[in-house]
Parts: C-alpha cells; sequence; structure tokens
C-alpha cells in the first residue's frame, strides 16, 4: 500500500509519522510531498506552539481541550519536543472580571496569589495581584518541533520525501492521499477560510520567564512564549481576512503594548522578526477529517495546530489501516462533534 501525504507543516508531518510508523508491519509506505524546498514553512512556521489543553476550554469547545490531551504525550514522550512547565494566566487589575471568567470556563489549574506568582515567575512580582497557573501544560519551539519529526521520517526506511514537487508531477498513482495543504485545499473544501494571524518575537536580556504567559485584556490579549536565549514569541492578532504576509503596523503596536502591559522591559527589546499567515479554519473553528473514497483532508485546525495535530494524524491513521469512523471530527452535524469518542 502507497500513502501520499501531500503537505509537510505540523499536520502534514505528524501524518506521515503515525502512518508510517502504524504501517510499517503492514507493508506500508508514505510518500511525503511538499511544493516548498523545505518542511515546516506556512502557517505552523509562525505558531505559539502552546500545548495547552485546559487553557484553550476559555474560548474553544471541549473537543479541543479532549484531543489536545492527547498532544502533551506525543510532544513529551514520542516525539520530545517540548518542555512542561506550565502555563500562567493574568489579568491586569482593572480586568480581573476576565481572569474570574477564564476560571469558570477552564479547569485543571491552580489559583496564586501575588507572593505565589513571584516564587513561580519572579520577574512578574509585584505585578499582579492573582493568577491561574495550569501546571501540567507544555510548549515548544514549533520550527525545532518539526525538524525534529521531519528527522524521524528521514531515519523510517518506508518514507520516500519529495520536496520542491507538486504532488500532480509524481508518475504513481497511490493507494491513498492525505490531503494536508491547511488553507490552499480552500477549492477542494467549501467553508474554508482563513484567519490571519500575526506575531513577532523580541530579545531582551532584562526579563526572564520559564513558560508561556497569556495576559487577558477585553480588546487586545497577548500570549507571551519563552524560546530561549533571551528571545519571546509575542502573539497573535486574529483577523477574518485571509491576507497572507503582510504584518500591520497596527497589530504591532497592539502585540508591542500588551507586551509592555506584562513587563515594561518589552519596550526596549529588539524586534527580531515579525511574521502573518493563515490559519485554516471552518465556520464551528473546529478541525475535521473530511474523507473522499481514499482522500483524506486534514484541516480547519484554526489556531491549534500543535495542540490538535497529533489527534487528528493518530484517527488518520486509524481511517487508512482500520476504516473507522470518528464522529466527533467526521460527521458533517456538529452537535456531533462536541466530544471524543474513539
Amino acid at each position: 500500500m502507497l500513502v501520499r501525504v501531500i503537505g509537510a507543516g505540523v499536520v502534514g508531518l505528524t501524518a506521515a509519522y503515525e502512518i508510517a510508523r502504524s504501517g510499517a508491519a503492514r507493508g506500508a509506505r508514505v510518500e511525503l510531498v511538499e511544493r516548498n524546498a523545505k518542511p515546516g514553512l506556512g502557517c505552523s512556521y509562525y505558531a505559539g506552539a502552546m500545548i495547552a489543553p485546559w487553557c484553550e476550554l476559555q474560548s474553544a469547545e471541549p473537543l479541543v481541550a479532549e484531543l489536545g490531551e492527547e498532544a502533551l504525550s506525543f510532544w513529551t514522550e514520542e516525539v520530545p519536543a517540548a518542555t512542561v512547565a506550565g502555563s500562567v494566566v493574568v489579568a491586569p487589575a482593572r480586568d480581573q472580571a476576565e481572569l474570574l471568567d477564564f476560571s469558570r470556563r477552564t479547569r485543571h489549574f491552580e489559583e496564586l496569589d501575588q507572593d505565589g506568582l513571584a516564587k513561580l515567575e519572579p520577574d512578574l512580582a509585584g505585578r499582579f495581584t492573582r493568577a491561574l497557573y495550569f501546571k501540567k501544560e507544555a510548549h515548544l519551539e514549533p520550527r525545532a518541533a518539526m525538524a525534529m519529526v521531519f528527522a524521524r521520517l528521514c531515519e523510517m526506511p518506508n518514507v520516500a520525501i519529495h520536496l520542491g514537487v507538486e504532488a500532480g508531477a509524481l508518475a504513481t498513482r497511490p493507494d491513498w492521499t492525505i490531503d494536508c495543504r491547511g488553507f490552499a485545499a480552500r477549492d477542494e473544501l467549501p467553508g474554508l477560510r482563513g484567519v490571519k494571524g500575526e506575531m513577532l518575537a523580541l530579545r531582551s536580556e532584562d526579563i526572564r520567564l520559564a513558560r508561556p504567559v497569556r495576559m487577558l485584556h477585553p480588546r487586545h490579549p497577548v500570549y507571551i512564549v519563552p524560546r530561549g536565549d533571551g528571545v519571546f514569541m509575542v502573539g497573535a492578532t486574529m483577523i477574518e481576512n485571509e491576507e497572507r504576509s503582510r504584518v500591520t503596523a497596527q497589530s504591532i503596536v497592539e502585540l508591542v503594548n500588551s507586551a509592555y502591559a506584562v513587563h515594561p522591559a518589552f519596550a526596549e527589546a529588539e524586534i527580531v522578526e515579525t511574521g502573518s499567515d493563515v490559519r485554516p479554519s471552518f465556520a464551528d473553528n473546529l478541525p475535521r477529517i473530511v474523507r473522499r473514497e481514499r482522500v483524506l483532508f486534514i484541516n480547519g485546525l484554526y489556531r491549534h495546530g500543535f495542540l490538535l495535530a497529533p489527534a487528528l494524524a493518530r484517527r488518520a491513521a486509524r481511517i487508512v489501516f482500520a476504516g473507522e469512523f470518528f464522529p466527533e471530527v467526521m460527521d458533517a452535524d456538529q452537535r456531533e462533534r462536541a466530544s471524543v469518542r474513539g
């Protein structure tokens, strides 16, 4: 059996990995095809990459958290790219109602007072009176994580990799095709829309953070993810348009101002990178696996790419090799997509 995976972002890489791993004993071969010269480009390249299933309950359906819990074991055990240091959620004094609402919508956290937060993150001492600490959550550096999965694929004898190639140019005909092209598949998937996200990376030697910090705000929430060596990813905007690469001055100002509200030293930080791309999303912002005969489309991960990709990849492998059906991601009726069943 030949399975062709199209697209080498986080979805395509994890799908190729899970299918190759599951299919090795069955004699299955996997082709990973990417039209870019390198893997790991596209919106995955600019991801925050927080493995934060319980924090996401603040605005996402329970399905996202349930699928996301599978990512914790994948990124810490199967492909150990993540750091388990938890997540911290704070809010300015005037927005404490936002923090209370966040606590009511989420779970698996500890409440911290000012002293508890100072002990956990000394550089935030005296800046916030209360915080929520999601101890079991994790974060990773997205480019390093995708490089790690790609390196595993290169070592697997049943995997062939084609970079800088359009899938239609290949002469062989696969038994299965797994389409992981994200927003590029919009012509094949009615209802797929783009949600633009912008980010920036700042470098500061004056701030130390050990874990992602989310600051709540009614209009300009922000998250700051430590990348090491004094670099912090600050993200991310959510704009309902399909401009892929244009970063606006307004968005940069908003992100910098929000980072400054977390810690004033960010005002003097060096801007080392900005980035923008389009997240593929359906109307309900939930992921889908769409099957058409022997073609699977894995898409609509919205802003949860690293969080959801491992669970969807595992399900894709089980569809290919066992013919299973997963209503939580395959049923067209949203009411059937409320929680994990498989």
